[in-house]
Parts: structure tokens; sequence; C-alpha cells
């Protein structure tokens, strides 16, 4: 017999009781977060997919992000390029009504003013930034793509010859037209700068002033003190002697002194990459990289001896500048080579030969640099997209790189102004005036067309047109190319949207509670914890003082 306790009945009672309120304050909690799985008890397998689902659609949302800013970027380029388009068009036809013959000087010179407005609007243009940042200054973002300046043109090839080198200082609103004279010279004859004397005109040609010609350490300085304005050049340079009487005469050596633009960002015009390297014996060792870096690469040597370059190489490389690092690399022995090429993830290939010793000591680090000026984004987990250009590339203008020029032992550009007032250095520049000739070179020609329409040159004119039509080329194809990396972008939201939808609903369907089950539930549970109150309340209520 088993006796059953009054003690043994409260227990037990409160144990029911407690029981289905527990079941019941559960299914309260899925009703109130609307989830199936709240902590990792309910479902540890559940709660384990759950997690690695919200880090895809993590990085999803990160991906989207990122393709929402490259796509401003390049709507932004977009746009931009639109209206340069637009602009050379404008531009073209006012140079076509220039270069007719029946147009007068007041009719080319009424032409100028709005030249000039156009070359000032696209020097604004290339200057666009989306969130403050330059969007064709390469990987220099925090500043105007371009500034700009005074160059010079001329019809003698001497003149703007990139050996002779020359330098503009000043500041100018008008075109400065110069010329070469020489007492007793015959016309066109050549003769040193330095033996000339010079004249001057700021108002298209119509009155010219007498100008300076003097020698400062071997450099010959072009004065034209009334026009604000000084050309010097590294040295004396052969022209040809200007008429005395005859302005127009086109024997003699002309400049004219008129508006580009200096481009301020960097390039990527240099294929390879370089190579620094840290630590004891790399001095002797002769490393070059090539192939594909997406950024700053670190190399390190991982052996716990010192190995030969035809030994087993075991190696490390970083791409976040040693943050972390991809281990467990090796090169297999190979006793007939005095060399060695490591493999980089991405195809990037890092080759190591004797600069004197073919000894790899431990810890030896290379760390590759590769020049670029590309702005890339990550939109997906395999593919990223460049949302940036290269304004020389696309404007032209006037550049200097600065990694050549201090290579060569040059001096760099340096702004005197930010008026359009520059010295420069022409030697190191990759682009030169050309003489006037037909040039895809948007700024160069823009500045020509000025000028020429400034000093009623018709033929100067036509020369600029046809380098308009150039100009346009080069900007339709870079509009082009930004369009389809617009539509790249475009194609891969919709693909990472879709993707987005799917995890989404797999994450629903093992998270998310079904509200048709969990309302029967909750209503079974109710009943049910209402019953044992119930029944719990009357055995409870039975004692001895109920048969008094």
């Amino acid at each position: 017999m088993l006796r059953v306790s009054t003690q043994m009945m409260y227990t037990q009672s409160i144990d029911y009781i407690n029981n289905k309120l527990s079941s019941l304050t559960d299914l309260n909690e899925q009703a109130s977060s609307q989830k199936r799985v709240n902590r990792p008890s309910d479902d540890a397998v559940g709660a384990a997919t759950i997690l690695n689902l919200r880090t895809t659609l993590t990085s999803y949302d990160q991906y989207m992000e990122n393709a929402d800013t490259a796509k401003g970027w390049l709507a932004t380029s977009d746009s931009t390029l639109t209206q340069v388009s637009t602009l050379i068009t404008r531009a073209k036809s006012l140079a076509e009504q220039g270069a007719t013959g029946t147009m007068s000087d007041e009719n080319r010179k009424q032409i100028s003013f709005e030249m000039r407005q156009i070359y000032e609007q696209l020097i604004a243009m290339a200057n666009t930034k989306y969130q403050n940042k330059s969007i064709y200054g390469g990987q220099v973002t925090d500043q105007n793509a371009f500034s700009e300046c005074l160059w010079m043109t001329s019809n003698d090839a001497s003149l703007s010859a990139a050996s002779n080198g020359f330098r503009i200082e000043g500041n100018s609103d008008t075109t400065v037209l110069v010329q070469f004279l020489k007492s007793g010279a015959s016309i066109g004859s050549s003769a040193t700068m330095s033996s000339c004397d010079v004249r001057y005109s700021i108002d298209g040609g119509k009155t010219f002033r007498l100008g300076t010609v003097t020698s400062n350490a071997g450099q010959i300085v072009v004065g034209m003190p009334e026009s604000g304005t000084s050309i010097t050049f590294a040295k004396d340079v052969q022209v040809k002697v200007n008429s005395p009487t005859d302005t127009n005469d086109t024997k003699g050596s002309w400049m004219w002194i008129r508006p580009s633009a200096v481009y301020k960002g960097d390039d990527a015009d240099m294929a390879s990459t370089t190579v620094s390297s840290t630590g004891a014996g790399t001095g002797l060792v002769a490393a070059t990289a090539r192939g594909s870096f997406a950024g700053n690469t670190l190399v390190r040597i991982d052996n716990s001896t010192a190995v030969t370059m035809g030994g087993d190489i075991q190696y490390s490389y970083s791409l976040d500048n040693g943050m972390n690092w991809v281990t467990g690399n090796t090169v297999a022995a190979d006793a007939t080579s005095n060399g060695t090429t490591l493999n980089i993830a991405g195809g990037g290939l890092l080759t190591l030969a004797s600069g004197g010793s073919n000894l790899l000591q431990p810890g030896a680090q290379f760390l590759i640099n590769p020049h670029t000026a590309g702005i890339s984004l990550q939109i997906s987990s395999s593919e990223s997209v460049r949302v940036n250009d290269v304004g020389k590339d696309i404007f032209g203008g006037i550049y200097q790189d600065p990694k050549k020029v201090l290579a060569n032992g040059g001096a760099r550009l340096t702004m005197s102004s930010s008026n359009a007032s520059a010295v420069f250095d022409s030697s190191s520049s990759i682009y030169n005036s050309n003489g006037g000739n037909a040039t895809k070179n948007l700024f160069e020609t823009m500045g020509n067309l000025v000028a020429f329409l400034e000093t009623n040159n018709q033929q100067g004119v036509s020369q600029a047109l046809e380098g308009l039509k150039l100009c346009q080329i080069q900007v339709t194809t870079s509009l082009a190319s930004v369009g389809g990396r617009e539509n790249r972008v475009n194609t891969t939201k919709t693909v990472l949207g879709n993707l987005s939808d799917s995890v989404t609903a797999q994450l629903s369907s093992v998270e998310d509670v079904d509200l048709t089950k969990l309302l029967t539930h909750l209503s079974q549970q109710e009943t049910a914890y209402q019953a044992v109150l119930k029944s719990s309340s009357m055995i409870m209520q039975m004692s001895l003082m109920n048969y008094i």
C-alpha cells in the first residue's frame, strides 16, 4: 500500500502548476518575439544555423552598401562626362564659326569670351567631387584633381621642345602674344634668344609693347611686365627673327602664353610594381614583382635558418599591412636555380634573385607596392568595381609624375597661386603644347583655342577644332567605360537582392515561429494550466477540518 500524504499532494500540485506555467511562459515569449529560437538552449543546431545565416546577411548588406556607394560615384561621373561632352559640342560649334574666313577679328574676340567660360566650366567639372572626394584624381581624393595654370604654345618647335625646359610665372586673364626681334638680322633667320629683343601684346596682337630678355645663371628670362607674366628657359634657345614692321609675319618665332590646367592627382602609367625590403641580408637580394596585386603586400621568409634560393623556402604574406598573415606557403627545392619565385594570392609573383648573395635569412620581409590609381569597392565575395578615374587620361592637361621627376633628380611642380598661375618645369611634362596641332588633350586644346580666338588666328582655330573632335571621342570613350561599370553594379545589386531574399526566407524558416501552431499550443497550454489550477485548488482545500 502506498500512503499518499498531504505534503506529497501539495508538492506534486505545485510541480504541475510550475511545469504548465513554464510551458505557458515559453509560448508567451515566442508570441512576443515571433521567434521560435530565442536562445541556444531552445534549439542548439538551429541557433548555429541562424548565426551563419545572419553572418551571410550582414555580408550581403555590406556588399549592397558598397554597391550603392559605387553607384553614386559612377552616376556622378556619368552625369559629369555627359555634360562635358555637351560643352565640347558647343565649343566645336563656336570653333567652326571662328574658323570661317568671313569672321572678323572682333567676331573672334566675341566668341573668345564664351570660349573662356566654357573652359572654366570644364575645369570645374574635372574637379567634380562625390561625398567630398575628387572622382578624377586617382587615389588623391582630398584635393581638386586640376588647378588652372599658364602654359605656352609656339609655332617654333624648338621653343616648346621638352629638352629645353621652361617655366611660366605670373597671372594673366588674356593671352599674351610674344615675338622676337634682332636688329640687322634677316626675317626668319636663327638667333640665340639672349641676342634678341622681345615684344609682346596683351590685346590680341593689335598693339605691342617691348619686353625684356635677361640671363640669370645660364637661364634666359623673358619678361612681359605689363602682362604680369614671365617665362624662363633652362638654357639659351635658338629662335627665328620676326619682321620689325609686320607683326603678322609667321616666318619668325611666336609664343602664345595662354591658359591650361595642371593635373594634381596620381596615375597608373607604370605597369610594374616597386619592392622594398627589410631584414638581414636583404640588401644583397634582388627582388622584383609582376602580375596582379590588389594593394600593398608584405612577404616574409619563415624558414628557421638561412636557406638558399634553390632550397625549400617557407614564406607567408599579408594583404593588410601585417595585421593578418597567410602562412604555410612553400616553394620546392631546385638545386639548379639561383633564384626563386613566390606566388601571392590573386595572381601576383615575387621573384628573388642574387644581388650579391643567394641566401634568404629568417624573418626577411619584402614590401610590394603596386603603382595604381584606382579606388575599388568590393560589391560581392568575388568581384570589385573601380569607381574613380584618372583625370589626365580623360581631360589631359599638364602633368609631371612626381615619382619619375624625383627619380630623375628634377624639381616637382609648385603652384605660386590658386588662380591660373604656376611654376612648372616642362622638361618633365608628359603633355607638351604640341605646337597647337590636333591632340586629344582637352585642356591643352581648349587653351590653344582660347589663345587663337583672342589673337585672331584663323588657322590656329581650325587646328584646335580638329583637336576638339579627338577630345570628344576621348570623353565619350571614358563615358562608355563608366556606363559599363554602372550597369555591372546595377546587375550585382539585383543579384544581391535576390540572394538576400533567399537567405532571409531560409532564416525565417529556421528562426521564426509558426503563428497558427503557436496560437493552438498557447490555447492548449492555457487550458491545461487553468485545469491544473482548478484541480489543485480542490485538492488543497481537503483537510481534517472539512470533516469536523
